[in-house]
């Protein structure tokens, strides 16, 4: 398998809406395959999941999310901001 990625075989179970949309991405030429295509969403979903741990992680070192006080302060500043550029 030189130049291949490995693969391995599983079986999934999915909703049909999800294998129609799936077999419909093949037929309009967007994805080579179901395979390819279910692969393609599963790869998104880990990217996903990665800045989702990313995130908690900045998020606990900095303190937690922004509270709401700090979230209008940005928004004054953001909207202040884009003033002075127009």
């Amino acid at each position: 398998m030189v130049g291949m990625t490995p693969k391995e075989k599983i079986a999934v179970s999915l909703p049909p809406h999800l294998v129609r949309a799936a077999r419909k991405a093949v037929r309009g030429g967007r994805s080579p395959n179901v395979s390819a295509y279910v692969a393609d969403a599963l790869t998104e979903k880990a990217k996903l999941d990665d800045l989702s741990a990313l995130l908690d992680e900045m998020l606990a070192e900095t303190g937690g999310p922004p509270t709401a006080a700090e979230r209008r302060a940005a928004a004054r500043i953001l909207r202040g901001t884009n003033r002075k550029k127009r």
